[in-house]
């Protein structure tokens, strides 16, 4: 078996010069650091008065479009919901009232919209599998809110404005 010892090793420390004594080379360097900061261009933009360009190919909150009468054209297939690879997208389909059918396009629609937009990764799955071209992805910033709930949009905060029938 090893005997442990107690060894110690001794460190050969030179004396500091007087320029490192003062700190003044040290202190020269972080100053133009410093000063090369200051001229630099700001990464920061002022957000309400100055909005920064966006790629041609953003994509930013949801919309429910509407055809030429004003209708709507989700008929609840449930295609962008099943496309949607972060689930945040909700459906709930119904049929319409006997004698209704001829004021909308069709017999099925959406009752219960939602897109929680804290689970929306803006792939842009359910604006391709939506065979109405009923989902398309606008180009407006999401807003901030303060609460979970502010950021789960229902079908009537999603759907264009128009002449509802």
């Amino acid at each position: 078996m090893q005997k442990l010892t107690n060894k110690s090793i001794q460190i050969n420390r030179d004396p500091l010069t007087f320029s490192e004594r003062v700190y003044l080379p040290g202190l020269a360097k972080g100053l133009a650091i410093t000063l090369g900061h200051v001229f630099k261009k700001k990464a920061t933009v002022s957000y309400p008065e100055v909005k920064r360009p966006f790629s041609p190919v953003f994509r930013g909150l949801h919309i429910l479009n509407r055809d030429e009468e004003g209708r709507e054209r989700c008929t609840a297939c449930g295609l962008c919901a099943l496309a949607c690879p972060a689930e945040a997208i909700t459906m709930e389909a119904a049929e319409r009232k006997p004698g209704e059918e001829h004021l909308y396009r069709e017999e099925k629609y959406a009752a219960r919209y939602e897109i929680n937009m804290l689970r929306c990764i803006f792939c842009g799955y359910c604006e391709e599998a939506c065979p109405k071209d009923a989902v398309y992805l606008s180009e407006s910033v999401m807003p901030a809110n303060y609460t979970r709930e502010s950021f789960i949009y229902k079908k009537e905060d999603l759907l264009i404005p128009g002449n509802k029938k």
